[in-house]
């Protein structure tokens, strides 16, 4: 029986399994849209929205601004609340990945920051509606041609227009 034995092995031990997801997590807050197989793509998916629901359950002290607000033990309790999520999501999530701007630069860029200060707060309003979950859209697109595993690429809902070419760019160049 194979109870309590959710997840994929992929053929690798733990330590290499957990490097490759956390990679690919980072990847995914970097780029917001990436590239890989059917299955590391659902797996991805459920630690992805595990973390992005980290930052949303913080719902108002999410985007409150400390700054205007007047009670100490109120500003303290949203620091306190904020400082752990943070470090929750940043014992998995790498803290720093360089993204690639063209072939002479590259700009670095703090995953867990723009995971809450970014990402987050676009899904508030989704948690408040009851809809918990479902930052992440899977398409799949074709397969891989060495050796026909199914390519699927992983993207978070509500940033569309990401690293993606609009049709008329597409016209030009051909």
């Amino acid at each position: 029986m194979r109870h309590l034995k959710a997840g994929r092995k992929f053929g690798r031990n733990t330590s290499h399994r957990r490097a490759m997801f956390r990679n690919l997590a980072g990847n995914l807050v970097l780029h917001e849209r990436i590239r890989t197989t059917d299955a590391k793509a659902k797996e991805l998916r459920r630690i992805i929205e595990r973390m992005i629901s980290r930052a949303v359950r913080l719902g108002e002290d999410l985007t409150a601004d400390i700054g205007k607000i007047t009670d100490d033990g109120e500003r303290q309790r949203v620091m306190a609340a904020r400082i752990h999520a943070q470090r929750e999501v940043a014992r998995f999530l790498p803290r720093r990945m360089a993204k690639t701007l063209d072939e002479s630069t590259a700009e670095e860029v703090d995953l867990v920051h723009k995971l809450f200060h970014e990402i987050a707060p676009r899904y508030v309003g989704r948690a408040l509606e009851g809809k918990g979950g479902g930052y992440t859209r899977i398409v799949k697109i074709q397969r891989r041609k060495g050796d026909g595993a199914p390519i699927s690429v992983i993207e978070l809902v509500g940033s569309e227009g990401v690293g993606r070419r609009e049709p008329a760019e597409r016209a030009e160049e051909e």
